[in-house]
């Protein structure tokens, strides 16, 4: 003869509510350390995209430094060198490298 032992929890109100709280602080965790920030440095790069202004010198995603020329639409032409003009997509202007480059032009005067 066999004797099977069932272990079985006690208490299981307390358990469900607790596996539910946790979950939910699982969910606030990833939204105010991951989604959060990422949709502010998405609105903040949208606003620097739409202040974009002739004159402004800024850096596109792939490093090249330039002078913007001309806005046209989604399409801006930026002077990289003496009569050396490129046309680039607004959305390949960098803020975070932009920022960078002119807070080492300050430090350096």
């Amino acid at each position: 003869m066999q004797t099977f032992i069932f272990l079985q929890g006690g208490g299981g109100g307390n358990a469900g509510m607790f596996n539910l709280i946790f979950f939910g602080l699982i969910i606030l965790v990833f939204w105010l350390f991951i989604i959060r920030p990422q949709s502010k440095r998405q609105r903040e790069q949208n606003n620097f995209l739409n202040s974009l202004e002739k004159g402004q010198t800024v850096v596109t995603s792939s490093g090249i430094i330039g002078k913007i020329n001309k806005i046209d639409g989604d399409i801006v032409t930026i002077e990289v060198g003496t009569k050396n003009f490129i046309r680039v997509l607004k959305s390949a202007v960098s803020k975070e490298m932009t920022d960078a480059m002119n807070k080492q032009e300050n430090s350096g005067e």
